[in-house]
């Protein structure tokens, strides 16, 4: 009789997980009220304005420019430090698109360095080969959470004059040295989309220090317009990319909760890590190079298919699933190999801003990088970061359901 519930046994956990997103009649009571007062524009409200000082002093930053979308919050930072046409900028393959996509509708090109094997974040060893004199900036992204060493980041970004956009959307509330992520860099980017740990249905929030930065990035954020300026009066090209007082009211409700939530993340992800790491071929990805806070947007888990030799990861991840503990197998390919590099389909082919914009772009589609490849081919397993935030039964489940399937891998090989 089969023991797996993928080959008709009994699955491990029949519970709902933890809902997502939380609906807490505090947030509903807020969003009301944005709806009563009419004032539903940043403009007119003042819930934004708040949100920004909140949630910039939150992660130790002087500065907070809420936008609509992460995408956007890379895109206006490129923007407001002068990054643009022959520009090179330097990031990882093993992220959501935006990251490189933003670089491109600057004009700039996306150089890739491959990952660390331990952290899946960039691997700083390998970025100073890749500068170039035209490379003008970073993109490191703190990815599932997890700080990227902004020690040796800022020695080497300073030693050779690169500017620094930390690409935060998995970070919030994430410490490095006891300092929030996000206030490192030239610019610090956060995504509010429904998937991530703070969740607003979509928004994003650019921070920062520097004051001539502000001024820039609120000018691009807002029409154009500098903070001196006449109302119709446009002085870069911006656009109106502007968070509305619904999103704000939300946000500053979950602001409350953030520091419960990410621990509560934290020391679920510890207990994962105890018991995932008793399993053979699974591995946690590596911590304790100097985070104080890990956000834990994602749980990553290593799948070696060489120990477990009767089934791949995407295998392990259906099985997963069947238990009633899902896993994702993330990324399956590289952001180089997306058709979108692959073809180069930027603009529209042969127009001459296409022409202007790009020349002289790395083979995208020649390209290989070990790690990245071996973490979306084989590797790479993840746990949504809304799972985090269950009981302490649901992360034993989570356990006992990879065990069950080690222990019995060959009924899913037959």
């Amino acid at each position: 009789m089969p023991s797996l519930a993928a080959c008709s046994g009994t699955p491990v956990r029949t519970d709902p997980l933890h809902h997502w997103p939380v609906i807490d009649p505090k947030e509903r009571e807020a969003v009301l009220a944005v709806y009563d007062s009419g004032n539903w524009g940043s403009l007119s409200g003042g819930r934004v304005a708040k949100f920004q000082d909140r949630f910039s002093k939150a992660h130790d930053a002087e500065w907070g420019v809420a936008v609509v979308n992460g995408t956007v919050a890379l895109v206006v930072s490129l923007r407001a430090l002068d990054i643009g046409i022959g520009d090179e900028v330097i990031v990882p393959p093993y992220t959501f698109l935006a990251t490189a996509t933003a670089v491109l509708e600057v004009g700039a090109t996306p150089i890739f360095v491959d990952i660390d094997p331990e952290t899946y974040n960039i691997d700083l060893n390998q970025i100073e080969d890749a500068i170039t004199p035209e490379t003008k900036a970073i993109i490191p992204v703190h990815f599932a959470g997890l700080p990227v060493d902004l020690d040796q980041l800022l020695e080497i970004a300073n030693r050779h004059g690169l500017k620094i956009i930390e690409d935060a959307a998995h970070a919030h509330g994430a410490k490095w040295d006891g300092k929030g992520c996000g206030s490192f860099g030239d610019t610090g980017c956060f995504s509010f989309q429904a998937s991530k740990n703070m969740n607003a249905g979509e928004g994003g929030i650019i921070i920062g220090n520097d004051q001539s930065v502000l001024d820039r990035v609120r000018a691009y954020m807002n029409c154009g317009r500098l903070p001196d300026s006449l109302w119709y009066e446009h002085h870069v090209l911006g656009g109106n990319f502007r968070m509305t007082e619904f999103q704000a009211a939300i946000m500053l409700g979950q602001l409350d909760r953030l520091d419960e939530d990410t621990e509560t993340r934290n020391q679920n992800g510890l207990f994962l890590n105890d018991g995932f790491s008793q399993i053979p071929g699974l591995t946690p990805t590596a911590r304790g190079f100097g985070e104080t806070n890990q956000a834990y947007h994602l749980y990553i888990l290593k799948f070696d298919p060489k120990v477990f030799g009767q089934i791949d990861k995407f295998q392990f991840g259906k099985a997963m699933e069947a238990e009633g503990t899902p896993m994702s197998t993330g990324y399956y390919v590289p952001l180089y190999k997306q058709p979108l590099f692959t073809e180069q389909n930027f603009w529209p082919k042969n127009s001459p801003k296409s022409a202007a914009m790009y020349t002289d772009l790395p083979d995208y589609g020649a390209m290989r990088l070990e790690a990245t490849e071996t973490a979306c081919s084989d590797e790479a397993l993840w746990i949504e970061q809304y799972i985090l935030l269950g009981d302490r039964q649901t992360m034993q489940d989570y356990i006992d359901a990879a065990a069950k399937i080690h222990e019995n891998q060959g009924e899913l090989a037959e």
